[in-house]
């Protein structure tokens, strides 16, 4: 397995993993923002089939041509399609790469019934490889058991509802979110035992994910100059996305490097 996971980081970045052609514009601002368009190009958007007509439900993160990564709980019987190249849901603006989806692999240990237990995550294997380009190319997969610092500047990236109960945003958004170490984070005033090792907390004031943001990715850039993808968001307080002391809950990415390679591997 850890064999395995290696081979996955090598060949991420040799196919330049992690480097936008179009810069993100980081201006660190309190609250969500409209990105640069294509400046996060591993976002994608996973969508429902409704009829005869398919509605983004969860965002994911492309991190090999067939191959996406999202939320275990963003999974379930419907019929799905991914949206590769997407910047403003309203539209058709040309760059966008539709697929249908072959395969969802959900992490053998998640439960439907408890969000907290961890081994929120899942793989979707794309019916046709995606063409990477200037607007379509993939995230960089942290090293296994990596740990991001506490307030390590990371941004969310994703289509949710811009506040609690709001509107679900047509041009993808991010928001600064600095992480918040695990001994922070379960104190028992923040998420208590609530949140395990194998998730990372970011972000506790007034930015959060929201609900549509679910499975998009926790961006870190890495020493390297490389964007990781250090976490796949998970949960929010049920109070509502933006509370103080609850952070934005994600699967820690490097906490399961090696079943995502294994998972690459064995289909």
């Amino acid at each position: 397995m850890r064999i395995a996971g290696l081979i996955l980081l090598l060949v991420a970045h040799a196919s330049g993993c992690g480097t936008p052609t179009y810069e993100p514009s980081i201006n660190r601002v309190v609250n969500g923002e409209d990105t640069r368009p294509y400046s996060w190009p591993w976002q994608i958007s996973l969508q429902y089939r409704s009829g005869s007509t398919y509605y983004h439900t969860c965002g994911g993160t492309l991190l090999a041509p067939n191959w996406v990564l999202t939320a275990g709980h963003c999974i379930g019987s419907r019929t799905y399609q991914v949206v590769l190249g997407e910047y403003d849901l309203t539209r058709t603006e040309g760059p966008e790469q539709i697929r249908k989806v072959e395969r969802i692999v959900v992490h053998p240990q998640w439960d439907a019934n408890c969000l907290s237990c961890g081994n929120d995550i899942a793989m979707i294997k794309l019916a046709s490889p995606a063409v990477l380009n200037d607007k379509v190319a993939p995230s960089c997969v942290p090293a296994r058991g990596e740990i991001t610092p506490h307030n390590e500047p990371c941004f969310v990236t994703g289509w949710g509802r811009l506040y609690s109960g709001g509107p679900i945003a047509s041009k993808l958004q991010q928001a600064l979110l600095p992480v918040v170490g695990h001994s922070v984070c379960s104190r028992s005033d923040w998420w208590g035992n609530t949140v395990k090792t194998s998730m990372v907390c970011a972000g506790g004031d007034i930015r959060s994910a929201c609900h549509g943001d679910s499975g998009g990715p926790l961006n870190c850039k890495g020493d390297d100059g490389r964007w990781y993808v250090q976490g796949v968001t998970s949960f929010v307080s049920s109070r509502g996305c933006n509370t103080i002391k609850k952070p934005t809950v994600f699967t820690r990415t490097s906490s399961f490097t090696d079943w995502i390679a294994e998972t690459m591997l064995r289909y």
